[in-house]
């Protein structure tokens, strides 16, 4: 939770309405000069990875580890995982260089980057715009770009439809080796869109009172709209404020840059 002197220091601090990111060249989701190959694919061709037991990493999967300053965790284990958010793709660039499990990528192959899983994992992706679903072996760390959650391989990303855009809305879901793949929900492939709400969350609080100044000096300096959802925990109720909807994943990475001028770092991203 943010506390009243934090918040009091957000509220206070003036926002630079330019704004530039790093982007380290060598770190999947930060590559400028990326791109896809010569050699193109037909999305119907290519195969889902098949999930299969295999042993954990040597290399992929210290307790934590600090890229760019900020401390990852890793997760203990995958079982039950599930997340929404953003994903984005990698190609040419790191095509034959070693991956943090010890793999080498293969922008051919079906795999993934995550910042969190075991290496390996398998997950579902599924494309929430178009409700194309595929699964990939997460064997990679990344993407380190603030508003990811998965960065994909140039196949991959062929499959899901997403490589014209760059990025796409997703859900990714862990599966164990062995089970029967239960595939959730069919959506009639490149028709109607599974999620249509875009946000992003810059806070939760314990006080109302708190969530509300915060919502109204951020409508003030970011001219969006921003809402308050209340939810229930342990404690009592949790109040998070978020800003959106937002039209595209370009204007949530110019509101994120903007946010991080103000001191507000901790923000994530939020699909209905």
């Amino acid at each position: 939770m943010i506390s009243s002197k934090t918040l009091y220091t957000l509220l206070t601090v003036a926002i630079l309405v330019t704004a530039c990111s790093i982007r380290p060249p060598s770190i999947p989701g930060f590559s400028d000069d990326d791109s896809a190959p010569a050699r193109k694919l037909d999305p119907s061709t290519i195969s889902d990875a098949v999930p299969q037991a295999e042993r954990r990493s040597r290399s992929g999967n210290p307790n934590s580890y600090v890229v760019l300053g900020k401390r990852y965790h890793v997760m203990s284990s995958s079982d039950g995982f599930n997340q929404r958010g953003i994903a984005s793709w990698y190609g040419t660039k790191f095509h034959g260089r070693t991956t943090s499990s010890g793999e080498t990528y293969d922008m051919y192959a079906m795999t993934a980057a995550h910042k969190s899983l075991p290496l390996p994992t398998y997950v579902e992706v599924t494309n929430l715009d178009n409700g194309r679903r595929t699964i990939v072996k997460v064997n990679d760390r990344g993407p380190f770009h603030q508003n990811r959650i998965i960065d994909l391989s140039y196949a991959a990303a062929t499959k899901l439809g997403i490589l014209g855009k760059g990025t796409g809305l997703v859900e990714i879901r862990a599966i164990r080796p062995g089970q029967p793949i239960n595939h959730r929900a069919a959506v009639k492939v490149d028709q109607k869109p599974i999620s249509r709400g875009l946000f992003i969350q810059v806070g939760a609080f314990n006080s109302r009172h708190n969530a509300h100044q915060l919502r109204q000096r951020l409508e003030m300096t970011l001219n969006q709209s921003i809402r308050i959802q209340q939810s229930q925990q342990q404690g009592g109720p949790v109040y998070r404020v978020q800003v959106g909807p937002l039209a595209s994943v370009t204007l949530a990475d110019t509101l994120s840059q903007q946010l991080s001028r103000l001191g507000i770092n901790e923000t994530r991203i939020v699909l209905d």
